[in-house]
Formats: C-alpha cells, structure tokens, sequence
C-alpha cells in the first residue's frame, strides 16, 4: 500500500492515522465514546472533515463509509460504518444529527 493511498478501507484508515486521526470512535447511548481516550462527545461537539466511501468490486455486501472526523476540543479520528444490512443503526442515527457542521 502506498503512502495516501486512499482506494481501500485500511488504506484510508492509515492514512488519516498518518494525518492525525488517531482516535477511533464508536457509538454509545447518543454520543460517540473515543478510543483510547476515553472521552465521550454529542453531535454537536462534532464535525465532519472528510468521508470516504468504499463499494466492493464483486460483493455488494462490501460496501463501506469512513468518517474522518474532528472534535470541539481538537480531537481528531475515525468512525467506520457499513451499508445496507450490515450498517449499524447508532452510526446512521448520530451522523445524521453532525451533519457537517463546523465545531463551534
């Protein structure tokens, strides 16, 4: 994999990692909670910097979305997503209420 090479899943990941976005961010009950941090974070304390998304070449069970995401304090990291059957409903549910609104 090339350095910013973004046409894959991990090849994204790692080059946001690269760029900063070490924090790893997962639903729970309303808020995402950062991973290792700890931290939890509202949809308002939350912007949306970039998103990349991914359809498998020969499965249309493999298709994905990466969030490249950006906190109120200055934290920035990663929350991953499938689509279709395999979509979790917590990551639908709270991106559709950051939008790509700017932290404040």
């Amino acid at each position: 994999m090339a350095v910013g090479d973004t046409s894959t899943l991990a090849g994204a990941m790692h080059e946001l990692d690269r760029r900063g976005f070490v924090e790893h961010f997962m639903p729970t009950n309303g808020c995402l909670l950062g991973l290792p941090s700890g931290k939890k974070f509202r949809p308002d304390e939350i912007s949306v910097s970039e998103v990349y998304r991914f359809e498998g070449v020969s499965d249309p069970d493999d298709m994905s979305v990466l969030y490249a995401l950006e906190t109120r304090s200055g934290l920035h990291g990663t929350l991953a997503d499938a689509f279709g059957v395999y979509a979790d409903p917590g990551v639908g549910a709270f991106m559709k209420e950051v939008a790509l609104r700017r932290p404040r």
